[in-house]
């Protein structure tokens, strides 16, 4: 998740600087909240399917796990405001945070459950590009959602798709290449070191 802040930054033309890191820390503590969370929203599922999950083996209580989401979503938002300001915390941070929640409690296990999670990363990719940034961003952020949607889609189906045998698996693996290759040609990004 830093990552695809970083991405958003630097396709928007934002120093890669101390604001950044603060928004990339407050996008990984979402990330996190979202696995706190999917915890806390599988243990059922856990108890049966897989015993030595942390809630299901006793290692962590549900109402910790809970109070571990609810904590680090306040810390997500919190660094990201630091980072982005308010309007950062409003137009992208918030939304980021809803669409994780409603990933875990939600959508996961339904048809919409690929689409929210690719919703996230592009929305995390956005968080990146700062105030002014989003129009430059929106292509870096395209890509990351139509290479998650692939990858989320890929992870509910059989592994023959692998072997070629579907549009999802070709996306899968020729979508980051592509998108390497198109974000290096561009003549206007650049990795600087200011920090």
């Amino acid at each position: 998740m830093p990552g695809d802040v970083v991405v958003g930054a630097a396709a928007a033309g934002r120093p890669l600087n101390g604001r950044t890191a603060l928004t990339a820390a407050g996008a990984a503590c979402l990330y996190w909240a979202g696995m706190a969370l999917n915890d806390w929203a599988d243990r059922e599922e856990d108890a049966r399917d897989r015993p030595g999950r942390p809630i299901p083996s006793g290692r962590i209580t549900p109402d910790a796990a809970l109070a571990t989401a609810v904590s680090l979503t306040v810390g997500g938002l919190a660094l990201a405001a630091a980072g982005g300001g308010a309007r950062a915390l409003l137009t992208r941070a918030l939304p980021l945070a809803g669409t994780v929640w409603a990933y875990d409690l939600v959508t996961k296990a339904t048809p919409l459950g690929p689409p929210t999670m690719a919703a996230a990363r592009a929305l995390d990719v956005l968080l990146g590009a700062g105030p002014g940034g989003t129009r430059r961003a929106l292509p870096a952020a395209a890509l990351t959602a139509a290479h998650i949607l692939a990858v989320t889609r890929l992870s509910r189906r059989d592994m023959t798709v692998l072997n070629g045998d579907g549009l999802v698996g070709r996306v899968t693996t020729v979508g980051p290449g592509t998108a390497t290759v198109l974000l290096a040609s561009d003549p206007n990004f650049t990795v600087g070191t200011r920090m």
